[in-house]
């Protein structure tokens, strides 16, 4: 069928404007709504989070650690640190100059009083004691004769007396014979004399060749080793590649904890006070000691007064330089209390009571857990903790009465 465009009526085709414009109308308040409704709800779900997760304020808190304490720290009065010093140490050296052919030690080796450490070249020191044997020898032989010939002039001298008696010689052969045994007397006085001088000389050569030895002048432990054999040594290391000490050397009886304390503090310290020490190599170990000496002078710069302490008690991991602790005690304490076990202790400050319970609050990241505890002895500012807590748990210091578990906190810095 054909379509005729010439004779079709357009004037039924129009817009219906009036629709668009209903629809229009209509749905543009239903889209604002759902907008301020969505908002709204957003708002609620902000609020309400904020009411539990922020609404309430962190509260601002001081912490402390728990440790582990000794018994002993009931009684301490004072804390001071040092290291341990050898109070008896030398640097050996050789009194004579020379190559350093032997060496016998090396570090960590135990000497006795007089023994050989070390030996110089001795060549020449050799040749001049052998020489003044030599020389002592001559002496001596020189002694014979001189006495053979006062035997013969005080034989004679008394064969010319006999005949001066009976005037059978002349005074001038007298006198001859006399002065001849004079001089006979004194020449064994001259020789005697000369083996005195070349004894001396031996006894100076023998000292001479001792000094090529190195000998320990005390029983110790040698520290450190300075010189190796081909080295020159010298008395006092003046020249040029040479070295001055081949040794050093300490009496490991001697060593005592020198300690800083300070000038505030030196009143609570007195002679011969119960002290223990605990070193920083070995914390588990505790040694008994006692104050042995307070120097009396005072460090200016750091207004500090130097106290020694000995040991009562040690064993061989003790060493010369390492870092220890000093507890000054009000009363000593025997080996058994030495040794036993550390006791893990809390802050006094940080237990607080909650009805009829004591707790400790342990801090958990931003908030804290109330932890119910069985309390001990007390250890001087701590208090011993027997079950609840470890070594290592951060506490609150002071807790306020209105902190409770997971209560959100922030540390103060």
């Amino acid at each position: 069928m054909a379509f005729d465009n010439k004779n079709a009526d357009l004037s039924s085709l129009r817009i219906n404007r009036g629709v668009n414009e209903q629809r229009s109308g209509t749905s543009g308040p239903k889209n604002t709504r759902y907008i301020i409704y969505s908002a709204a709800g957003l708002v609620c779900l902000v609020a309400l989070y904020l009411l539990i997760s922020g609404g309430t304020s962190a509260a601002e808190v001081e912490t402390g650690v728990v440790t582990l304490a000794y018994p002993s720290q009931a009684n301490s009065v004072l804390t001071a640190s040092g290291y341990i010093v050898a109070q008896r140490k030398a640097a050996v050296a050789s009194k004579g100059t020379g190559r350093l052919e032997f060496l016998a030690v090396i570090e960590g080796d135990r000497v006795a009083k007089g023994s050989v450490i070390g030996r110089i070249e001795s060549s020449d020191v050799d040749a001049a004691l052998r020489q003044a044997q030599a020389n002592l020898g001559v002496a001596r032989a020189g002694v014979e004769q001189a006495k053979a010939e006062l035997d013969d002039a005080a034989a004679n001298f008394e064969r010319q007396q006999t005949l001066a008696a009976s005037k059978s010689i002349s005074r001038s052969e007298y006198d001859i014979a006399n002065a001849r045994f004079r001089r006979a007397k004194a020449g064994v006085s001259s020789a005697e004399a000369g083996v005195k001088a070349a004894e001396a000389g031996v006894r100076s050569a023998e000292v001479g060749v001792e000094n090529t030895f190195i000998r320990a002048p005390f029983d110790g432990t040698v520290l450190s080793k300075s010189a190796d054999v081909g080295e020159v040594i010298s008395p006092f290391g003046a020249s040029a590649g040479s070295r001055g000490a081949l040794v050093t050397l300490a009496d490991m009886t001697s060593l005592e904890v020198e300690a800083d304390v300070s000038e505030s503090n030196i009143e609570k310290i007195r002679p011969d006070q119960p002290c223990e020490i605990t070193l920083d190599a070995f914390p588990e170990t505790r040694y008994r000691g006692v104050v042995h000496k307070i120097v009396p002078t005072a460090d200016r710069a750091k207004a500090t007064v130097l106290t020694k302490v000995r040991f009562e008690d040690r064993d061989s991991r003790v060493l010369p330089e390492m870092r220890a602790k000093v507890s000054f005690l009000t009363k000593a304490i025997d080996k058994a209390a030495a040794a036993a076990p550390p006791k893990t202790s809390v802050p006094a400050s940080a237990v607080a009571t909650r009805g009829d319970r004591k707790v400790v609050f342990v801090v958990r990241g931003e908030t804290v857990e109330e932890v119910a505890v069985v309390l001990g002895e007390s250890l001087g500012a701590g208090i011993e903790v027997r079950q609840g807590l470890s070594a290592g748990d951060k506490v609150v210091i002071k807790p306020s009465e209105k902190l409770s578990d997971g209560s959100r906190i922030t540390v103060k810095q």
